[in-house]
């Protein structure tokens, strides 16, 4: 275990964490809600410090993050604990159980990823699976070595964490997926178990930051799927930056839901409605050709050519479009044309 940051003491041996917006106050030999922070003794320590449930070389792809380093691998790293109980988790074994674990300390990681970098054009670490901000103190001892070594990292989150931590943290993630997932007022609170302002607040922290930001709405249907909460969501996105690429996913039943997966039309629909507006748009969880692909927003020619996971073709020059030379958002797509990704 190890002490937690972002607390205070609330007398009476209670203390209350502030990492996320649900600021729970914890009593004695409790833990909040995430299940990953324990009140001891009158202070609050990290149950999962170095914990690891989870541990894969994924395609960044994966994440999913298209305009970072496109065909390259992160080793990925997950825990257990999360700040929302979404019904529809794919994760809920790690994130709503005490999954069994293994010690990774942060020089493990680090070095793990550098064995990685030559054969499996591993670009860094990636804290994902389950919500990797609960795993706080780890990230913020574990990110700045891989940098030291190199190494770019990223989070692939739920976005719910407070101002101030998230402040701290910026300066040692090169790139997030932040999963909005809802725009309506009802989701979060009773599909989520959270709430939608500090999600959407992250977001546009990290992109008025300057860092590698892309965002995930998981499709589900009669929850988030309507016309209008597509439009919302397409209309602050926009709003907040048109070259933020936007992954809708399909959603299939897991956990406590299990209403239907989501329809192909349903999924066009949105993609039709978010290009209207929106640089990049892709379709996740259907496997069809093209859903995939980057697409010039200039000239309409397709540029970054997938199947899946991997990338079949890069039609760039540097970062700029082969056909008509407009850039195109993102970073590292020289690394994706086979340069060096340190240089």
């Amino acid at each position: 275990m190890r002490k937690a940051l972002y607390f205070e003491k609330k007398g009476e041996g209670r203390v209350r964490c502030l990492l996320c917006p649900k600021r729970c106050v914890i009593e004695p030999g409790r833990a909040g809600f995430c299940r990953a922070r324990i009140n001891r003794d009158g202070e609050l320590w990290t149950y999962n410090y170095a914990r690891c449930a989870a541990l894969h070389l994924d395609p960044v792809e994966k994440k999913p993050l298209f305009h970072f380093y496109p065909g390259h691998t992160v080793l990925s790293l997950g825990t257990v604990g999360c700040n929302l109980a979404c019904a529809f988790c794919q994760n809920w074994q790690i994130s709503r159980e005490d999954a069994p674990t293994v010690e990774v300390t942060p020089e493990d990681a680090v070095e793990m990823a550098l064995a990685r970098w030559a054969g499996d054009r591993c670009v860094g670490l990636a804290f994902t699976y389950n919500e990797p901000s609960v795993w706080f103190e780890y990230i913020m001892d574990t990110a700045p070595l891989a940098h030291e070594r190199g190494l770019k990292n990223v989070l692939v989150t739920n976005g719910f964490i407070a101002a101030e931590p998230l402040a701290d943290l910026l300066p040692h993630i090169d790139a997030f997926n932040v999963d909005v997932k809802g725009m309506t007022p009802r989701f979060y609170p009773r599909v989520c178990r959270g709430l939608l302002e500090p999600v959407l607040r992250t977001v546009e922290t990290v992109y008025r930051a300057g860092r590698h930001v892309e965002v995930t709405n998981l499709l589900i249907p009669g929850e988030n799927d309507s016309e209008e909460s597509i439009r919302a969501l397409v209309d602050w996105l926009a709003g907040v930056g048109e070259d933020i690429p936007l992954h809708f996913s399909r959603y299939h039943p897991d956990y406590r839901m299990t209403r239907p997966a989501t329809p192909r039309a349903t999924l066009e629909r949105a993609r039709e409605i978010a290009r209207a507006r929106l640089r990049y748009v892709y379709l996740g969880n259907t496997w069809r050709p093209g859903d995939d692909d980057t697409v010039c927003h200039a000239c309409g020619r397709t540029v970054v050519v997938r199947a899946g996971f991997r990338v079949l073709e890069v039609r760039l020059r540097g970062n700029r479009c082969r056909y008509c030379g407009t850039p195109v958002a993102g970073v590292g797509w020289e690394a994706a044309a086979g340069e060096d990704p340190a240089e």
